[in-house]
């Protein structure tokens, strides 16, 4: 999760690969699936590509960032911080003074509700 004040430096390689293998894990772990069911997904061998992309030791092509979205149900926008950012400032209109637990809840609640709704379609 991006934290407040928090932005990727996209000069840096390495820690935006960093960054967006981190979210592709979270996202990965968050809907309940494999390395090997993600990796199957986007046509490589094994599991292995997965985890160097995970950890940031291999980069993700652009058409293989769309499958992930579209496999895992994320806007691609969520895997380079940009969906997290937009969301956490609507809702911290309402109170400025919330804890990071509290913005971490609502963080929650928000990723809740887009399951929920993308279930029913």
């Amino acid at each position: 999760m991006i934290e407040e004040g928090h932005t990727v430096d996209m000069k840096n390689h390495d820690d935006k690969n960093k960054f967006i293998g981190s979210k592709i894990k979270e996202a990965r772990e968050s809907a309940g699936k494999s390395q090997k069911d993600l990796a199957e997904v986007i046509g490589f061998e094994s599991a292995t590509a997965i985890s160097l992309i995970e950890a940031g030791e291999r980069k993700v092509r652009a058409e293989d960032l769309e499958e992930i979205s579209n496999f895992l149900h994320r806007d691609i926008k969520f895997f380079l911080g940009l969906e997290e950012k937009q969301d956490i400032n609507f809702a911290l209109r309402a109170d400025k003074n919330l804890s990071k637990q509290d913005q971490e809840e609502i963080l929650r609640f928000i990723d809740f509700v887009k399951k929920k709704k993308h279930e029913r379609s």
